[in-house]
Order: structure tokens, then sequence, then C-alpha cells
């Protein structure tokens, strides 16, 4: 079974590594990317991936609230990704709906 993911974060080059690195595992493929929250909820309306991987800070609207956005389609899982370890940021996504939090700097094997 493969693992269908999209990913949004509002730094290309960061976006980029991420997809890198999720399409080199056999059994998960991107299906779409995002650089903001809204761009995040729409691709996963309309592609219904398994998972969504959104950092937690993106311009428009933030990772958050799109987390709630993507958690009510009832259809994909979100991951939280950021670089700041901040307590506000990991009880807000965890009650906004996500089913896990990592921050950036886990290592490749760790986000697969």
């Amino acid at each position: 079974m493969t693992i269908t993911v999209v990913v949004a974060d509002d730094q290309d080059a960061v976006r980029a590594g991420l997809v890198l690195i999720l399409n080199s595992a056999p059994d998960i493929r991107v299906v779409g990317e995002a650089t903001d929250g809204e761009e995040a909820v729409e691709r996963c309306r309309d592609l219904r991936p398994d998972v969504a991987l959104l950092d937690v800070r993106m311009p428009r609207r933030d990772g958050i609230w799109a987390t709630r956005q993507i958690t009510a389609l009832a259809h994909t899982d979100v991951l939280v990704l950021t670089t700041f370890d901040v307590d506000e940021y990991v009880f807000g996504a965890l009650r906004a709906g996500a089913a896990g939090f990592l921050l950036k700097d886990t290592d490749a094997d760790g986000l697969v």
C-alpha cells in the first residue's frame, strides 16, 4: 500500500527537500504541494491524500488553521512540522486534530 502525502511549507527549498525525502521511500508518494494553509486545504480536498505534512507558520493561513479544516474533511491525517519547539504550537496543533508533531531538525528516517 502506498501512502499519499500533500506537503505544505512556504519555503521552497524546505518543501522541495521534504518532497525529495518522502518520494525516496518506496511506500510514500507526494501527490501535491502547497505554499500556505489555504492551498493545503484545497489540495487535500481535491487530492484526498492519506497524510498532510504542514508547516505551522505560513502566510495567509497557518498550519493550525489548515489542520482544523483538513481533519474536518475526515479522510486525511495531519502531521505538523515546525522549526520552533514551542508548547503553544504543539498543543495548538494537537487541539486542532493533528495526529502528530515533528520538528524540522528530524532526520530523514524519522520523517519517513
